[in-house]
């Protein structure tokens, strides 16, 4: 399988915000290390380990993310944000100094690592909320696409432009005349089937993608500006291809069953005294069960029992199996708290370890529902060509829902890791997952309660 990156193509704005901060810190601390100690540095693991862990903590807090507000809320966000960066910082160095001075008698370099932070959350904070300018500005023009295609087509792809990664309309070609491309201010063309135009026109669109203008199919269209595939825009042609299918075996796939047991492994072993707690308070809440199971659907279809803590009364399902919905009120005043920080899916780390289960993949369903949603959804059965997961593009982008068509949106977002499934992809879909746990998002259904399509 070859290494597809859109994802990471259309996140200029991320990469030149790491980008500003990896310089900033670099340069100021050896400008710091010069003046301390008159050489230059060489490598240091501790300060690699600081800058990966202001990074991170940038993004997980929020700083690298555009708000939509004034200039001057915008710097005050910027700032709380960044301040709240560098107090996780400074706990951060001052824990590793204290465990180096004790163990290994390390010398203190507090005199140019503190003021090298304070300097770097300044200048930080600045470049960041100018760049958040220029991003927001950019945001709001809209890239217009002129389309070819049915008007039917047209107007299902402006309902999937609500659900967009980049800002987009389509305007359509109703004189079938591209000279209108010349005058500028057009992102491309997108053309709902290829083959259904005269070869006069072909031989248009030819010269203009020869000429630098995007050319682009429906499939094509929707990785750019959706990063997801909606179902019913896919055509056989488009699965025969071999580009919705994975081939096992290989060293991506190999990489990431490393990175399961690795990591689901290490989380069972450090969150085993919360688990302890919370089975404690479940069982004082009503006297009933700890965990709770279910069956659900895995890799190729076959059935596999998952294990949750218990956030639901005892008789929840008495009336059969039942979507969650917003204000659930099935769900236990400690059961919404489980929800709200997911420790209620630390039990599943135990199927990730036995390889029923992945950490990253499509969010597994339960049988009873997906009988109706394969009938429902075209190409629902193509998430089952990959082991189900906790967390997934699905779920780091689209928020928690329970009906037939948040199913398929979610599908759309499957179909898009199917094909772009990369070790990278896995990374970001993590970070992103971090991300929402810490501000407490995804976990909430946006709809009323639904029982099964």
């Amino acid at each position: 399988m070859l290494l597809r990156l859109p994802w990471l193509l259309s996140r200029k704005r991320l990469l030149a915000a790491v980008l500003i901060d990896s310089s900033l810190f670099s340069l100021l601390y050896t400008a710091a290390f010069l003046f301390r100690f008159g050489r230059w540095p060489g490598l240091s693991l501790p300060v690699a380990g600081m800058v990966t862990f202001w990074l991170l903590s940038s993004y997980v807090i929020g700083r690298y993310h555009v708000t939509p507000s004034g200039h001057g809320a915008q710097f005050l966000n910027h700032a709380l944000r960044t301040g709240l960066a560098l107090l996780l910082s400074l706990g951060l160095y001052l824990a590793y100094f204290w465990v180096s001075a004790a163990i290994l008698g390390a010398k203190d370099s507090r005199g140019f690592l503190v003021p090298l932070l304070l300097a770097v959350a300044l200048l930080s904070t600045v470049a960041q909320a100018y760049l958040a300018r220029i991003v927001l500005i950019r945001y709001q023009q809209s890239q217009c696409w002129l389309f070819l295609g049915d008007s039917h087509v047209q107007l299902r792809l402006e309902q999937h432009l609500a659900w967009r990664r980049l800002s987009a309309h389509l305007e359509p070609i109703f004189d079938q005349q591209l000279t209108r491309l010349k005058d500028g201010g057009y992102a491309g063309v997108l053309c709902a089937d290829f083959n259904a135009l005269p070869a006069a026109q072909q031989q248009q669109l030819l010269q203009l993608q020869n000429s630098g203008v995007p050319v682009l199919s429906l499939v094509g269209w929707c990785e750019r500006l959706l990063q997801r595939f909606p179902p019913e825009l896919l055509t056989s042609a488009d699965l025969l291809r071999g580009e919705f299918s994975l081939t096992r075996g290989t060293m991506q796939l190999r990489l990431k069953r490393l990175g399961d047991l690795l990591v689901s492994g290490g989380l069972l072993l450090l969150t085993a005294p919360i688990l302890l707690i919370a089975a404690l308070l479940i069982r004082l809440q009503d006297g009933g069960p700890v965990l709770y199971s279910q069956l659900r659907s895995g890799l190729d279809r076959n059935p596999y029992r998952i294990w949750k803590l218990r956030t639901m009364r005892v008789d929840a399902e008495r009336h059969g199996a039942q979507w969650v919905g917003k204000g659930d009120a099935r769900i236990t005043p400690l059961g919404r708290l489980l929800r709200l920080t997911r420790l209620d899916e630390l039990p599943q780390l135990w199927a990730v370890l036995q390889g029923e289960m992945s950490l990253i993949g499509p969010r597994p369903e339960r049988p009873e529902f997906e009988q109706e949603l394969e009938l429902q959804i075209p190409h629902y059965r193509l998430r089952h060509l990959m082991r189900p997961g906790l967390s997934g593009w699905a779920q780091v982008n689209y928020p928690y829902g329970a009906s037939v068509k948040d199913a398929a949106n979610k599908l759309s977002y499957d179909l898009y890791y199917l094909r772009n499934f990369s070790f990278w992809l896995d990374l970001l879909i993590l970070i992103k997952t971090i991300r929402l746990v810490f501000n407490a998002q995804g976990a909430v259904p946006t709809t009323q309660s639904g029982t099964a399509p």
